[in-house]
């Protein structure tokens, strides 16, 4: 029997660039090893889109962040940016198509009282807003009052008509807070100029709480810059992404999507804290970093 020769064709093309035959398996071990990890966050990224179905690389990266410290994984944000792309999980927005505001009416508009206002604590500033969600059937209307300090989605209503008695739901909804109280904190409701905000019944509700009213002066969206942009959030991120058959599972998919966004989504303009824990001001001195204020045809810091 003959002497089997060792295969020394591996040896050859280390010596060839200059490695060792070591080094050379340690390169591949790595290799599989970042393929794991890639495995890894990528299976829990879709975990996390269970719930969270269009949300963007920035926050998926705060929210990874403790899965990757358990697995001692070691990745930054840009190296996140070209996993997700490579396996096409970025998101990309969707363009708005209906209008919601009716801003040419007789009644009374308010001047715009918040440029150049910045928002210091919770329950200074709500900011309101309508958006319509195009379900399977129909279309369907989103009232909205927002926390501009911290985020947090405080009233809504969600109707099939554009009828001012839903927005004034929304609107006790998020003032129900304030029920009982010995005083009401000093705070400013600002809103565009639509027939429903300027509405009878809505203004009487807003001074019956001696609530500042504020109006944007033209149809620039940046003068309501915060309620336009939770807006794209709910929608974008999370109610395009399914199918309702009716207006009962409309409104129950709505409120489990706003507990998700408040509790649970960080936010960047808030330096990625979630919207309830600063709105319950559950932070520690030093974590308030961001500026909530507004100039005109201008944002600072918003989103």
């Amino acid at each position: 029997m003959k002497e089997r020769k060792p295969n020394l064709g591996l040896s050859k093309i280390c010596r060839l660039f200059g490695v060792t035959r070591q080094a050379y398996y340690q390169y591949f071990e790595r290799n599989i090893d970042t393929e794991l990890e890639h495995e890894l966050i990528i299976a829990e990224v879709l975990k996390i889109r269970r719930q969270n179905p269009r949300i963007g690389t920035r926050k998926l990266y705060v929210m990874l962040e403790c899965f990757m410290h358990e697995h001692q994984i070691k990745m930054g944000r840009d190296a996140l940016f070209n996993l997700l792309s490579v396996n096409n999980l970025l998101i990309r927005r969707r363009k708005r198509l209906i209008k919601t505001t009716q801003s040419h009416h007789w009644l009374k508009k308010y001047p715009n009282l918040i440029k150049g206002f910045s928002a210091s604590r919770p329950n200074e500033l709500f900011v309101s807003d309508i958006t319509y969600w195009k379900t399977k059937n129909k279309v369907l209307y989103i009232h909205l009052v927002t926390d501009a300090y911290s985020r947090k989605i405080v009233g809504h209503c969600l109707s099939q008509t554009l009828k001012a008695e839903h927005r004034v739901k929304a609107l006790q909804m998020a003032l129900s807070a304030f029920e009982g109280a010995e005083s009401h904190l000093p705070i400013t409701h600002h809103s565009d100029r639509g027939v429903q905000y300027c509405s009878q019944k809505y203004v009487n509700l807003l001074q019956d709480y001696n609530i500042q009213i504020s109006m944007t002066e033209n149809g620039d969206p940046l003068e309501n810059a915060i309620a336009e942009r939770v807006n794209g959030i709910l929608k974008e991120e999370y109610l395009n992404n399914y199918e309702v058959e009716n207006y009962s599972q409309a409104k129950e998919l709505l409120d489990a999507v706003i507990r998700i966004y408040n509790n649970e989504r960080p936010h960047m303009s808030i330096g990625y804290i979630t919207p309830e824990k600063v709105h319950s001001k559950e932070l520690k001195k030093g974590d308030c970093k961001w500026k909530n204020y507004y100039k005109k045809k201008e944002v600072v810091n918003i989103f």
